[in-house]
């Protein structure tokens, strides 16, 4: 029995998500739209992706079940996080705890990263932008800098971008039964 491949769900998830939080961040979108991040991160960038790494689990696949079964909690967590605790964080300390929440998000996704170097060259890009990704939006928390938070908005519309692209060449590739989308060879 073949199984379908989970990833493009994974990816397209953590896309999705990543692309409207990102627009928030950046400046592009209002704050006030934070309700539709929410949404998505709760139903489709967490619960969608952390079965989609289970379902890597099943395939026997470590790499996908880690990364996606992690940043599905990611995303359940920040929208928990936003939604229910953020604002009983008093001033100066929220920022400081939202810019540690996303610096040990940075470098759990560097580990990833070095993982990623044995695998396809798009995957490589999704974690070499979103590496800077969390570590300038931390800066952004951290040091109130709405300067860092902005740079790393966009830094988040790249990574969606590269984790967009990835999501629809595992699709129209398969679909198709041929290379529609490069994705770059393995290492």
């Amino acid at each position: 029995m073949k199984l379908a491949n989970p990833a493009p769900l994974g990816l397209f998830g953590f896309a999705l998500t990543t692309w409207i939080l990102s627009l928030i961040n950046s400046g592009l979108i209002p704050g006030g739209s934070m309700g539709v991040v929410l949404a998505l991160a709760f139903a489709f960038g967490g619960t969608a992706q952390f079965f989609a790494g289970l379902m890597e689990m099943v395939k026997g696949n470590t790499f996908g079940f880690v990364a996606f079964c992690s940043y599905g909690a990611f995303w359940w967590s920040f929208a928990l996080l936003i939604q229910f605790f953020v604002g009983g964080i008093p001033g100066p300390a929220a920022g400081a705890a939202l810019g540690w929440y996303l610096v040990v998000w940075g470098v759990f996704s560097c580990v990833l990263l070095v993982a990623s170097f044995a695998l396809n060259r798009v995957l490589q890009l999704i974690f070499i932008a979103i590496v800077p990704t969390f570590f300038l939006l931390a800066g952004g928390f951290l040091f109130a800098n709405p300067t860092l938070t902005v740079i790393g908005g966009y830094g988040g519309l790249i990574t969606a971008a590269f984790a967009f692209y990835l999501g629809a060449a595992d699709v129209i590739n398969e679909v198709y039964g041929r290379t529609v989308l490069p994705i770059g060879a393995k290492a």
